[in-house]
């Protein structure tokens, strides 16, 4: 187990979604709360209606810090609609419809999932797809006070996913122009796809708005596998971050046996 500094208090998140599995998805926001978080995050919560999760939250007194937005249509295998031409009554249908699950829980960040690139596809159209759609998203949640997410994910994780460099989505940051477009960096994706994470959260860090963390490459809890989590921790702290960041993470066993990492943060 890694060693950690005791004055070094990043704020973790209860990815709800993965977290306490061993628990129906409206309970976890309870045990959550008594492990010691005081803020949760979830993937997909449209199986429930947002007036319960937003129950559930406040009844264990934790912030809903993010979630995703929908996925689009599985029959199509869908992962994200984002960047897919002809799709944009689609991605905008399902903002509205996160929007809505958002603001019951109170939730001002949204993960806009950009979905996978055809093997052949034109890549210059579907970017340019992208960019529109998000441009949109922005004015959108701006209107709302909530802010968008883009998550580059790991080609290992969703083989041909159209986003996933920290320098791609970087750029298009850039390119779209909003100040409430913000990147959601998984530290588990980009070691797999880039490593170095330390200088780039460091080079990033003003266009870094959530901060996700699994250990690679069981995507398991910090301690199990090659990353350094009592410095890449301590490095974030130091740049003076504030957001929090998400506990995404399958537990080898149960949760709370698994969360001895997290006690000195919680």
């Amino acid at each position: 187990m890694f060693q950690v500094m005791l004055d070094i208090m990043p704020k973790l998140a209860a990815n709800l979604s993965m977290l306490f599995a061993e628990r129906a998805f409206l309970e976890r926001f309870a045990a959550a709360a008594r492990a010691g978080f005081r803020a949760v995050e979830y993937q997909y919560p449209y199986d429930h209606e947002p007036e319960d999760v937003a129950a559930a939250a406040h009844a264990a007194g934790v912030e809903v810090v993010l979630h995703n937005m929908p996925r689009g249509d599985s029959a199509r295998g869908e992962h994200g609609t984002a960047c897919l031409p002809g799709r944009e009554q689609r991605f905008r249908d399902d903002l509205e419809h996160a929007v809505r699950y958002a603001k019951a829980a109170g939730c001002r960040q949204l993960n806009c999932i950009a979905g996978v690139l055809p093997a052949g596809a034109d890549r210059a159209r579907y970017h340019a797809t992208y960019v529109a759609n998000l441009r949109y998203a922005a004015a959108r949640l701006r209107a709302e006070g909530m802010r968008v997410l883009i998550e580059p994910l790991s080609q290992r994780t969703l083989a041909g996913c159209f986003l996933n460099s920290s320098a791609q989505a970087a750029s298009v940051i850039d390119e779209v122009g909003a100040d409430n477009l913000l990147i959601q960096y998984d530290l588990f994706h980009m070691q797999v796809m880039e490593g170095n994470l330390s200088a780039t959260i460091e080079r990033l860090l003003p266009k870094i708005g959530h901060m996700q963390l699994a250990d690679v490459p069981g995507r398991h809890e910090p301690g199990t596998g090659e990353l350094n989590f009592g410095f890449l921790l301590a490095h974030v702290d130091r740049l003076g971050y504030a957001g929090w960041i998400g506990c995404e993470y399958n537990p080898q066993g149960d949760t709370v046996e698994g969360l001895r990492w997290a006690k000195p943060y919680l």
